[in-house]
């Protein structure tokens, strides 16, 4: 929304890298509570907010990198299950879904869906074939 200065937004960036980045996306916390909102998970609002921020920021790299690691992630999912799910366990290089929470897991879930349709239309010129 545009409350940062460039500097913070530009540490923000450098924290996000340190602390969230993984392989397969950005975590949603540093915390393993077992809990849903917290690591090892990934969520795709949480991805979509941070990248367009980034961007927003001029941190192009840094979003760019975030984005094909997620979609990375959703894709590598899709090849083995066929079907989107709402959070997705990005601590290793796996394709594994996420956990956690008071329900299972999800399938096709929307904003999951939506997320990727619109990452895809930015970024999946720069997927691997």
């Amino acid at each position: 929304v545009g409350l940062a200065t460039p500097k913070q937004a530009h540490l923000q960036a450098i924290a996000l890298r340190q602390l969230l980045l993984t392989s397969g996306g950005l975590v949603a916390s540093m915390v393993e509570s077992g809990e849903q909102w917290d690591k090892p998970n990934g969520w795709a609002p949480l991805q979509w907010m941070a990248i367009v921020g980034l961007n927003q920021y001029g941190e192009e790299t840094l979003a760019t990198e975030i984005a094909v690691n997620w979609l990375t992630t959703v894709n590598n999912f899709y090849q083995l299950h066929h079907k989107l799910v709402e959070k997705y366990d990005i601590s290793g290089d796996r394709a594994r879904p996420g956990g956690g929470g008071e329900y299972p897991l999800q399938d096709g879930f929307g904003w999951t869906n939506g997320v990727t349709r619109r990452l895809m239309a930015m970024y999946g010129h720069l997927m691997a074939d």
